[in-house]
C-alpha cells in the first residue's frame, strides 16, 4: 500500500498561542514542547513512516523555515520541502501539493496530516489511516472524526448520520461544523453522532482536484492550468504567480463542506491538536500537586495544578503557585494564569506594538 501512498505534512504555522517558545523565528512545530528531546515535526514525520516511505514525505512550509524542516529531518531531500511563497492558508498549498504529486504518480493517495497535533498510539493511528487509504480509493475524500471527550468549543466537529459509531468503522459526512458556542458543543456530544474533526486528510490527487474543479474553479485553474510547470525549472516561478492569484481560504471553507463524496473514519487514538499551553497539560506526566513540569532543577513548593516549562539548566524556587502557567524561551518569560490563557493573543498584539522587534 505504501508505493503510492504520500504524505504531505503542513508546517507552515507560526502557532502563536505556544509563546514565548513558539515565534515567527521558530514555531512550535519545530520545538520540543513536550520535554523528550524530539520536535512535534520529528514526531509527525516518525508517526508517517508507517505510511508512506521517506521518499514520499514532503513538508509543506514557509521559505524562511526550509533550513529548519531539512535539520530535523535529514532523511528528506530538498526537493520534499514545498515552501509557500506566501501564506494563502491550507487550500492553495494543497492544490499545489497535488497537482505536482499527481504530475509524479497518477495513481497517488495524499495523507494531510498537520505538523503540530499529538497522536500517542502510533499503531492505532497507522491502523486508521489504512482503513482510510482504502475509501480513499474508492473516490471519496476522507477525513479522521476524533471520539469527543468533552463538549470543546475550539474544535470544528463532523455530523454523521445517527447509529452505532465503532471506533474504524467508516461513515458518510452529513455536514462539516464551524466551531460551536458552549451550548451547542454540549448538544452535539450529548447526541453521539458528532465527532471532532481531526484536520487530517486522506484522498487520491486527482479527486482531490476534482473536487476543487467543481467546488473552487478558481482555485483549480490557478493551479492546474500549468501542470507543465511542475517538477521542472520552471515551477518556482510558477508557484509564485499561483499563491499572488490564490484566495487565502482553508480547505474546508472551499471543498470540504461543500463536497457530497466525504467520509469519516471514527477515530479513537489519544489525539490533541495542542492548540495551547492548556492543551499539552493532559499529555504530560504530572506530579502529585498537579503540576507538569519540564526542567531539571525546578523546585516547587506549595505550588499546584501548574505548567512549567524552563530551560534545563535554569534553577528555579517556585513557592505558592496555583494554576499558573510558567513558561521561559530565549529571555522571554510568561506567567500566566491558566483560566486567562484565551486573552494570550490580545496581550500579545500589546507587547508587539511596544516590541516590534520581537515578532519579526
Amino acid at each position: 500500500m505504501k508505493n503510492n501512498t504520500y504524505s504531505l505534512i503542513m508546517a507552515g504555522g507560526v502557532g502563536s498561542r505556544f509563546w514565548p517558545m513558539s515565534t515567527q523565528h521558530k514555531p512550535k512545530q519545530f520545538l520540543d514542547v513536550l520535554g523528550i528531546g524530539k520536535s512535534l515535526l520529528r514526531l509527525t514525520f516518525e508517526r508517517l513512516l508507517g505510511v508512506s516511505d521517506p521518499s514520499k514525505i514532503y513538508i509543506l512550509t514557509n521559505e524562511r523555515y526550509r533550513d529548519l524542516v531539512l535539520s530535523q529531518l535529514p532523511e528528506l531531500t530538498s526537493d520534499q520541502v514545498i515552501c509557500e511563497p506566501e501564506r494563502k492558508n491550507t487550500a492553495p498549498c494543497i492544490a499545489f501539493a497535488a497537482a505536482k504529486i499527481l504530475s509524479i504518480d497518477a495513481h497517488a493517495t495524499l495523507v494531510i496530516s498537520p505538523s503540530d497535533h499529538l497522536i500517542i498510539n502510533t499503531p492505532r493511528f497507522e491502523g486508521l489511516i489504512h482503513i482510510a487509504i482504502e475509501e480513499a480509493n474508492q473516490g471519496k475524500l476522507v477525513t479522521l472524526g476524533i471520539q469527543p471527550s468533552r463538549p470543546d468549543t475550539g474544535y470544528g466537529y463532523i455530523e454523521v448520520a445517527s447509529g452505532r459509531h465503532a471506533a474504524g468503522s467508516v461513515k458518510h459526512v452529513q455536514r462539516f461544523c464551524e466551531k460551536p458556542s458552549a451550548d451547542v458543543a454540549k448538544s452535539f456530544v450529548e447526541s453521539g453522532n458528532y465527532f471532532w474533526n481531526s484536520g487530517i486528510f486522506i484522498w487520491r490527487a486527482d479527486v482531490i482536484l476534482d473536487a476543487m474543479k467543481l467546488h473552487s474553479n478558481a482555485l483549480y485553474h490557478i493551479f492546474c492550468e500549468s501542470l507543465d510547470s511542475y517538477n521542472t525549472p520552471m515551477e518556482v516561478g510558477f508557484m509564485r504567480s499561483a499563491f499572488a492569484a490564490a484566495e487565502d481560504i482553508s480547505i474546508d471553507f472551499a471543498v470540504m463542506e461543500h463536497a457530497t463524496n466525504v467520509s469519516v473514519v471514527i477515530s479513537d487514538f489519544d489525539w490533541s491538536d495542542l492548540g495551547t499551553w492548556g492543551s499539552l497539560i493532559d499529555h504530560m506526566q504530572t506530579d502529585t500537586n498537579g503540576n507538569a513540569v519540564v526542567g531539571d532543577k525546578v523546585h516547587l513548593f506549595e505550588t499546584n495544578n501548574c505548567l512549567i516549562h524552563l530551560p534545563k539548566d535554569k534553577v528555579v524556587l517556585l513557592d505558592g503557585i496555583q494554576d499558573t502557567i510558567i513558561v521561559e524561551s530565549e529571555g522571554m518569560l510568561m506567567v500566566l494564569r491558566k483560566d486567562k490563557e484565551q486573552d494570550l493573543k490580545k496581550y500579545l498584539q500589546h507587547i508587539q506594538h511596544t516590541n516590534p522587534e520581537l515578532f519579526l
